[in-house]
């Protein structure tokens, strides 16, 4: 028998965009200075997540613990669902939130009938790479923030037809 896990997965609501924006900011201010430029995530706040919970063909989904232990937002774009400020709270990493938190962005983008799921992540965050990589999600193309000359930055996807 398998035992229960100590977090449960729920869909984001609007009431959860201050809790969901600090977790965004706590997780992404571990990343530290190799980070170039800054994570716009770390800029995050309570009206920004709303806004973005509000908007046509975007949601999201929190993994409670005592507390959010982990959190993804989403939305419809570019002929997909792009998965957007995937967090774990720094103590409940290593624990598989991450994963089921990216599996139900893609079982989101099933229901909608889609045939990805994309996103960005920096070049030098290889364990989110790795991640990624391991969730199936393949690179197709790295590309530079402005005023960058060098890629920073590698789109990823999953087909799902």
């Amino acid at each position: 028998m398998q035992a229960s896990l100590p977090w449960r997965l729920r869909q984001a609501g609007s009431a959860d965009a201050a809790d969901i924006a600090a977790l965004i900011r706590a997780a992404f201010a571990t990343y530290g200075p190799e980070v170039r430029p800054p994570p716009s995530a770390l800029r995050e706040t309570a009206d920004s997540v709303a806004a973005q919970l509000a908007m046509p063909g975007a949601g999201g989904m929190v993994a409670e613990a005592a507390g959010l232990a982990g959190s993804v937002l989403w939305e419809e774009k570019e002929g997909g669902l792009y998965l957007a400020r995937l967090a774990v709270d720094p103590a409940w990493r290593g624990q598989g939130i991450a994963r089921a938190l990216v599996g139900a962005v893609e079982a989101e983008a099933r229901r909608l009938g889609l045939p990805r799921v994309h996103l960005g992540t920096r070049l030098v965050l290889a364990d989110n790479r790795r991640l990624f990589a391991r969730c199936g999600f393949r690179e197709i193309a790295e590309h530079a923030h402005p005023g960058f000359t060098a890629p920073t930055w590698v789109e990823m996807e999953k087909r799902l037809d």
